[in-house]
């Protein structure tokens, strides 16, 4: 694909990085670090958070969090750490029992894991999908609370951005809800997040996956401060989903914003060099 030529610092808080078999048997697309480079320069992208994609439960993601870690140096990269936990997300009754008699397994996200993803900014944030990987215990919420690192949160149909309310906005750390909280077309939980923004300072959303033009549009009027860009990318080509951005009828400030100074402001690491 031809260059994207735009006058916009772009940065993307929301990418994945795998190289490995599982993750192509998985995508069906063997995505290495060389060419997503390629694709987010090809973009305009200078730099991209990236994170890696779902495992499954009993593999953890240590290792993977490692190997993006290593795979970023040199590279326009930010490594963000996935993490896991051993709580239901899904809520009710059923949930509620297997929540109290839960135990940390070995593969779990561990206290000591936070604060050694957070030393000498090898990892710039976190990843947490609660409906996939489970939602971590308290012991690791209280230290993602002490090392103040932003942490993507990804909301499906059985963990709403209301659950996310409950159980992990406002508890002491910023929180990107991906897509709006949401995933392509389902506005109403995009607009449960929305409403959100009111009532909590350090909540964001990134614009992963949104393809409502009006749900964008009045993110980025209502909230200008609070939309990053998201791309998505390798799963969705950057060039697409910076397009949808620019098709917007916003103004060049709010594009500004979304792309370069509202990230920047949240995760330093995308200032530039």
């Amino acid at each position: 694909m031809l260059e994207l030529e735009h006058g916009f610092r772009v940065v993307d808080c929301h990418a994945y990085l795998d190289h490995d078999e599982m993750a192509v048997t998985t995508y069906g697309r063997d995505t290495g670090p060389d060419q997503l480079e390629r694709e987010c320069h090809q973009a305009g992208i200078v730099r991209a958070a990236v994170s890696p994609s779902p495992h499954p439960e009993t593999t953890g993601y240590l290792r993977a969090n490692n190997a993006v870690a290593r795979l970023s140096v040199d590279r326009p990269f930010l490594a963000f750490a996935r993490l896991n936990g051993p709580l239901d997300a899904t809520g009710g009754a059923i949930a509620t029992m297997r929540n109290m008699r839960a135990t940390r397994e070995n593969y779990h996200t561990r206290p000591g894991d936070i604060e050694q993803y957070a030393y000498d900014d090898r990892f710039h944030g976190f990843v947490l999908d609660p409906a996939v990987d489970g939602l971590p215990d308290e012991e690791v919420r209280d230290e993602l609370a002490a090392v103040d690192l932003p942490v993507i949160v990804y909301c499906r149909e059985s963990f709403s951005p209301r659950a996310a309310e409950g159980e992990l906005i406002g508890e002491g750390f910023p929180v990107v809800l991906a897509g709006f909280g949401g995933y392509p077309m389902d506005r109403t939980r995009m607009a449960e997040s929305l409403d959100l923004l009111d009532a909590y300072d350090r909540l964001y959303l990134d614009t992963w996956a949104v393809r409502s033009r009006e749900l964008l549009e009045r993110g980025l009027l209502e909230y200008p401060d609070r939309i990053l860009f998201g791309s998505g990318t390798p799963q969705v080509h950057p060039n697409v989903a910076i397009m949808e951005i620019l098709t917007l009828d916003v103004s060049e400030d709010a594009m500004n914003k979304v792309f370069n100074k509202n990230p920047t402001r949240l995760i330093p690491g995308f200032a530039p060099q």
